[in-house]
Formats: C-alpha cells, structure tokens, sequence
C-alpha cells in the first residue's frame, strides 16, 4: 500500500516554479529518501506534503485520502520534524512535550507517560526539567523528535535531522529512527548526508530543478555508474590540485585535507598516472586504494546529467 502519493504536482511562486509536475509514492512501513541540491525544491515539496501550503496544481493522497492543508484529520496522524523548527525555549523539555501532545489531542491520561518515555528513549531525562533554552543543538533536535512522536504518527516527515550535530546525538537520532520504523512508522527523510540516506533508507528520489531526477534503491542507484572506480588515495605533503587534475583522466575528483578521491574509468592506467605525478612532483604516497562508488558519487553524477 502506497501512503503517499503524488501525481504532476507542482507550485509557483508567481513566474517561478519551484516543483515542476513531479510523480512518486511511498510505501507504507518504509523510510524514503529525499534529496537534492540547496534550491531543487525540496523544502516546498515537504510544505505542500505536510500541509503548509497547497499545491498550484497536481494531487496528493495521504492514507488513500486527497490532501491538502485544511485536512485536520490527516494532519494529526503525522509528525513533522522541518529544518528549521525550534524548540519553545522558555519552557522544560517535559513541558515542550506535553504542550505538543496536547495541542494533538494526546489524551490526559497518557500524554505524561508517552513523555517520559521519550525523554528517556531519547537520553533527555535526566534533564526533563530544565528549561530549553539551556540545551545544547544536539539536545533540542532530539526533544523536536519527542515532540513530533508523542502522537504516535504513522507518517514522520524528518528534514534534515543529524545535519550539524555531534556523533552521539547523530548517533541515537539514526538508531532511534530505524527503531520507530521497525515498529510502523512511516519516515520521509530529507537529507544531505550520503551516508545516513544510504544507511536508512530502502528508496531514494533525488530532486533537481524543481524534478524528480532519479528515484530507486540505493544499490540500483549505484549501478548507474557501476563501470566506474574510485580511486582513494592520501599525499604526505601538500599537492597543487591544478597539476593533480592536469595529469589525470577522471569523472570527478575532491579531496578533503590531504585525501583525495577520484572517480575514474581505467582504474589502472590512473594508478600509473598517479605514481609518475606523484614521483616528478616528490609526493610521497601514504596510501592508495580503489573502492567502489558510493551514493554521494551517484548523486553528483545524476545532477551534473540533469542540469544538461
């Protein structure tokens, strides 16, 4: 059963055209990636799925129902986590929750013990008391998660949920979401980590330009440039890129500090390539591997076609 659906939806913004005519369902019980460059239209994509703003044109159905934003109903069967969501910081983390599951109609009786719950599930507990505004970002993006789960919602919109956070939040955030959908939930989430949206989501749709761009598993994504390699490797000393990219044949190439990772289609004719630059430059090689692509290396290559 297909929870969402979406069909030739798009929004203006007077001439501009933020989504253009995009198609794609979710599946009941699965966590679905959504992703895209800054400006692709990703964000007014969620706002016209959550009920925000309705759409210029085009359909959606949530639960089998059509949606737009007067639709209470629906509204209260789901979660919504936006990215730029803040926490009422003048009140407790237990009041922030409580507020929420009031304002959703979480009955009396339970709305404290789903609370608690959360704070703990969530390793806030031991600071249920304290007002928000002493929390660091890490804190609040786990209370906006409490906040956004006290209802119990089937579906959970999460837009960009670890961006920026330490390894532990990021950590029980991830752990967290995999254990909510392995009970049920429903979970759009919008991400700029590759490594989060390959490790937590069974299907990916990338958006460009106001489109759907690419939509399949993130192995099936992968495959599109299966006849490539990566090249990983590190300098000792500083490398000028300029010369780097000057004696190379290469898809694409970044580095990060002294690593760069190079995505090519002769894998061993740019080993060579890259020993003699590295022996007339007086580089030493501190390691060199090949890999296979990773999503991030898909999801460039995809944009770059799109953008054509």
């Amino acid at each position: 059963m297909n929870l969402i659906e979406v069909q030739n939806l798009s929004k203006y913004f007077g001439d501009i055209r933020a989504v253009d005519g995009i198609n794609f369902s979710v599946k009941e019980g699965e966590i679905f990636g959504f992703l895209g460059p800054n400006g692709a239209g990703k964000t007014t994509t969620i706002r016209m799925l959550t009920g925000v703003i309705d759409p210029t044109s085009g359909h959606i159905k949530i639960f089998g129902q059509p949606f737009l934003k007067k639709e209470i109903k629906i509204k209260q069967k789901i979660g919504n986590v936006p990215e730029m969501a803040n926490v009422y910081v003048d009140l407790t983390g237990l009041e922030n929750i409580l507020l929420i599951g009031e304002l959703y109609g979480v009955p009396k009786a339970v709305r404290k013990e789903r609370a608690i719950e959360l704070l703990k599930k969530f390793e806030l507990y031991p600071r249920r008391d304290q007002k928000a505004k002493k929390y660091s970002k890490g804190m609040k993006q786990r209370l906006l998660l409490c906040m956004a789960l006290v209802s119990e919602p089937e579906l959970l919109f999460l837009d960009e949920p670890t961006t920026g956070l330490d390894v532990k939040s990021s950590t029980i955030i991830k752990d967290l979401i995999r254990e909510y959908n392995e009970k049920g939930t429903t979970i759009f989430l919008t991400t700029h980590d590759m490594h989060v949206a390959n490790d937590l989501c069974e299907r990916i749709a990338i958006m460009n330009q106001g489109k759907i761009v690419g939509l399949n598993t993130p192995e099936n994504l992968k495959k599109i440039i299966q006849e490539e390699q990566v090249i990983e490797i590190t300098f000792k000393e500083p490398v000028n890129e300029k010369e780097l990219r000057n004696h190379l044949s290469y898809k694409s190439i970044e580095s990060v500090k002294k690593r760069w990772r190079i995505v090519v289609e002769d894998t061993h004719q740019s080993i060579i390539n890259i020993t003699e630059f590295a022996k007339s430059n007086n580089l030493k090689i501190e390691k060199l591997q090949t890999t296979e692509p990773h999503l991030e290396d898909v999801f460039l290559k995809i944009i770059e076609e799109s953008n054509k």
